[in-house]
């Protein structure tokens, strides 16, 4: 059996261990408006920061503002460790409905939302959540920057982009972490995951456990999944703990239950062998 490395620095100084929590299902249907049950919401942020997840994802896009709010008002003043990612970049119209904007005045703002909605003086890693292709990348980034230096934002990192955008990006800011779509059945982004490996990056696949064919009763992953008396969730997260050291996965879910499910992943260990077949089983 491989043994994983637990942890991992950010940006080479914020450990976090490697099982983190998104905070984007703490929303209404479509990632809009107020979730079902704000309580519950609030307690499994608790319960995650309890079972020892001191990573946590969010976006001021999520709600929007309302998962940034409800971190801030489950868990300010925060835990010593306890590392705050959040992203601006993408504007909301409606349930599932996204649109980039990345210009620095817009940026600027949303910083200083986020910071008033978690509750915090600084933003432990700050995304761009999607570069906006009216606006050149450099131009975005100029303005984080400038509110990098004056101590408001901590790291800078990039979601959904290719190498050459992270080179393109480097140039402004130091860039310490991409957060792009990957699971062990949409690997598009194998390319993105080297280069971080390579560059010493912090790599955080969102929608982290596979679904579809994939995840379907008698398949592959099932079969694997129940050698180890595991779900097919547990198991998709263990195989991407298991794929990099530089993997940060985030799963979310708006259930105490689900929560503490997700996180017995870390402790499932899969040979090589395994490794194998759970990819060949994703082909």
């Amino acid at each position: 059996m491989s043994t994983i490395q637990k942890t991992f620095k950010i940006g080479g100084d914020l450990e976090v261990n490697r099982l983190g929590y998104g905070a984007m299902r703490l929303t209404g249907k479509g990632i809009w408006g107020e979730p079902a049950d704000a309580e519950e919401a609030k307690r499994v942020l608790k319960r995650a920061v309890e079972l020892g997840v001191n990573f946590i994802d969010t976006a001021d896009s999520y709600g929007p503002d309302v998962s940034e709010r409800l971190i801030g008002e489950a868990l300010s003043p925060y835990a010593k460790g306890l590392v705050l990612a959040t992203k601006a970049g993408l504007t909301r119209q409606g349930p599932d409905q996204w649109l980039p904007v990345g210009r620095p005045e817009y940026l600027t703002q949303q910083v200083e939302m986020s910071l008033r909605l978690l509750k915090t003086d600084v933003i432990d890693l700050w995304q761009l959540h999607r570069i906006d292709a009216k606006v050149p990348v450099e131009e975005s980034l100029e303005a984080v920057a400038k509110l990098q230096k004056a101590g408001k934002i901590r790291h800078i990192g990039l979601s959904e982009v290719k190498p050459k955008e992270i080179d393109q990006a480097r140039k402004v800011v130091e860039i310490v972490s991409v957060q792009n779509m990957y699971n062990v059945g949409d690997r598009q982004h194998e390319d993105v995951l080297e280069y971080c490996e390579k560059e010493g990056l912090a790599f955080i696949p969102w929608f982290p456990v596979a679904a579809g064919k994939l995840a379907q009763p008698g398949g592959k992953l099932d079969e694997v999944s129940k050698r180890h008396g595991a779900t097919v969730s547990q198991l998709s997260l263990a195989w991407l703990l298991h794929r990099s050291p530089v993997m940060l996965p985030i799963p979310g879910t708006s259930s105490v239950k689900h929560l503490e499910e997700n996180l017995k992943a870390a402790e499932i260990s899969l040979s090589d062998d395994e490794m194998q077949e759970i990819e060949s089983a994703a082909k």
